[in-house]
């Protein structure tokens, strides 16, 4: 059907209006396709040049460090004279801060948006949604001493036994700090259902909460469930709110009251220049961040087979 669509408009004079025209034979449409596919193309190899060095510096790390040593031990003090290198810790802290924030950030979230796309009148939307895209913009250094010096003194007001550094604190702002993305992307779902869906409840006697409910949530589940994926890897690998807020000490426990260490931070705390190049615990920050790596990687992913799961096409 296009190629004679095509022959047709070349046969009626217009050669110009055929769609490939311009692009096989103008040199400045090439150039500029040409472009375009480069600066896709950075993307691919920025990715594979990240992967390629820690892979590589990891290598180095696994031949002094075994991966039975890494996976099996429970300690992580490669800074001690007695040096262990269990990730278990690091990996405990770091889907703490994930779990707890996501528990703060899912529902907020998602009633944000729900009101914003289906309850609240146009002026209302006008300047809310952009108002709570805002959050998005503080820094995050700024909600790591918010966490610190306000979050944290108000819950021992509650909790008197827990740490000045604590996981509590840390995932609470860190969920705060995501509650745009959750709002922003479900919202967007929310609003590309059709709304002949809703008018079909609607003239089946639905009630607005089970139109909202039944109906359009339903129908918008795809882009929803990958907001939250994708809000969680940003929490993943949410650095600075959880080296002020969280603390440096590496611990096995599930207790949120004490203080942990995340990934982030302790690739921070490596990276601040004390350590010399090409000792183990220079190598184990490449460990830890291919390990960082490779579980973001894979939220985003299953983001991606969620999104194929359960798109609805209209």
């Amino acid at each position: 059907m296009a190629s004679s669509t095509d022959g047709w408009i070349r046969r009626q004079g217009f050669p110009d209006l055929a769609p490939d025209a311009n692009l096989s034979r103008g040199p400045r449409e090439r150039l500029i396709q040409a472009l375009l596919g480069l600066c896709a193309l950075v993307t691919v190899f920025t990715t594979l040049g990240i992967a390629a060095i820690l892979i590589g510096e990891s290598v180095a790390f696994f031949r002094q460090v075994s991966l039975a040593e890494f996976f099996g031990d429970t300690q992580w003090t490669p800074q001690f004279a007695d040096k262990h290198f269990g990730i278990w810790p690091l990996l405990a802290g770091t889907l703490m801060i994930t779990v707890i924030a996501a528990l703060v950030a899912i529902p907020i979230g998602l009633a944000a948006a729900i009101y914003i796309s289906q309850y609240a009148p146009d002026r209302v939307r006008r300047w809310l949604k952009p108002s709570l895209e805002l959050l998005a913009g503080v820094p995050t250094v700024v909600y790591g001493y918010f966490a610190l010096t306000f979050v944290t003194p108000l819950l021992q007001h509650v909790l008197p036994q827990m740490q000045v550094y604590n996981a509590l604190s840390a995932g609470i702002v860190v969920g705060i700090m995501i509650i745009p993305m959750v709002a922003s992307l479900s919202e967007d779902a929310l609003r590309a259902v059709p709304r002949s869906l809703a008018e079909g409840a609607y003239a089946l006697g639905a009630t607005k909460y089970e139109v909202v409910l039944r109906v359009v949530v339903p129908a918008a589940l795809s882009g929803i469930m990958a907001s939250f994926i994708l809000a969680l890897s940003r929490a993943i690998g949410e650095t600075m709110i959880v080296t002020l807020a969280a603390g440096a000490t590496p611990k096995l426990t599930l207790n949120p009251l004490e203080s942990i260490q995340t990934m982030t931070a302790y690739i921070v705390q490596v990276s601040l220049g004390d350590t010399p190049q090409g000792t183990v615990v220079y190598q184990s920050l490449f460990a830890v961040g291919l390990v960082l790596f490779v579980l973001t990687l894979g939220m985003n992913l299953l983001a991606n087979r969620i999104i194929l799961r359960f798109k609805e096409s209209y």
